[in-house]
């Protein structure tokens, strides 16, 4: 398709996580350092009359392609936003690559390829603190995954501060295959009001610096998702014994964990493991994204 015109939604990954404030509103304030790693979902998308959507891939089983889905919510957010710079219709196509509701992002990340296909095909320029606001209505994930770059997220995710460096660092992704609802973590998360996340270390160029940094944070949301779905904590455990790893974690609200390693291939290694060990578990490698 010589007009199509295609983004990548890069995997999210919450290196850390600490629950610092439960609002009035229900909601809570976080302080997350994410990250995001080069394993994605694929969304393409060329001119036509209406908006439509298709979805394929080895997640696309149960994912509705209506007007609820996130990427057409997206496209139809910005139109409604700078409707003289939208075309009057895309065809749309989603490959699913990574797994629905397994805190990596998901639905935020496609929402926010959707975004910046929008502003691509814009004839001006997109203002990108509304294009931000715009992303944050769509959920809290959305601003983060629009940048896709190394950054620490507080509030409820609509605060973002990108990071100048970050270590070239590889991590090895492990799901159960078990869906996990946010809600149902936060509902069973004990302390609400928990300590922020310490100062990074400036400049953030060494690993080894990350790693000592990261051993004095945590995912608040871990221990109740692991009451949730015990496999997390089994995940975690068995990732952490492999060489190599420098931190093995829950990412987001579950039921994705991860291990962080210094080298390529030891981060291949670790997922030919983990696919030994759990045949039937969605499992990938991949560098984390720079900065630039």
């Amino acid at each position: 398709m010589g007009d199509a015109i295609t983004q990548t939604a890069p995997a999210k990954i919450n290196l850390a996580l600490h629950v610092t404030h439960r609002r009035e509103d229900g909601y809570h304030d976080l302080e997350s350092l994410i990250v995001f790693a080069d394993i994605f979902d694929d969304l393409e998308a060329e001119p036509a009359q209406e908006d439509s959507l298709t979805i394929s891939g080895p997640f696309s089983f149960g994912l509705g392609a209506g007007p609820t889905n996130l990427v057409l919510r997206a496209v139809a957010a910005f139109r409604a936003r700078w409707p003289d710079w939208a075309p009057p219709g895309l065809k749309l196509h989603l490959v699913k690559n990574l797994p629905v509701a397994a805190g990596i992002g998901g639905g935020s990340a496609d929402a926010a390829a959707a975004l910046r296909i929008m502003a691509a095909l814009a004839p001006e320029p997109v203002p990108v603190p509304e294009l931000a606001d715009l992303a944050a209505a769509l959920g809290a994930d959305v601003p983060a995954c629009l940048l896709s770059r190394p950054l620490v997220a507080r509030g409820v995710g609509e605060i973002l501060s990108p990071l100048r460096e970050f270590p070239p660092l590889y991590v090895t992704l492990v799901n159960p295959g078990v869906a996990v609802a946010t809600a149902d973590v936060f509902r069973r998360l004990r302390a609400h009001d928990n300590y922020p996340l310490p100062a990074l270390p400036e400049p953030l160029t060494r690993p080894a610096q990350l790693g000592l940094w990261l051993g004095e944070t945590r995912n608040d949301l871990q221990p109740p998702a692991v009451k949730l779905v015990p496999e997390i904590g089994v995940l975690i455990d068995e990732l952490a014994e492999i060489p190599g790893c420098m931190l093995s974690r829950m990412s987001g609200s579950g039921a994705t964990t991860f291990g962080l390693f210094g080298s390529e291939g030891q981060a291949h290694d670790a997922a030919s493991q983990m696919r030994r060990l759990h045949p039937d578990y969605w499992v990938g490698a991949a560098p984390l994204l720079g900065v630039g």
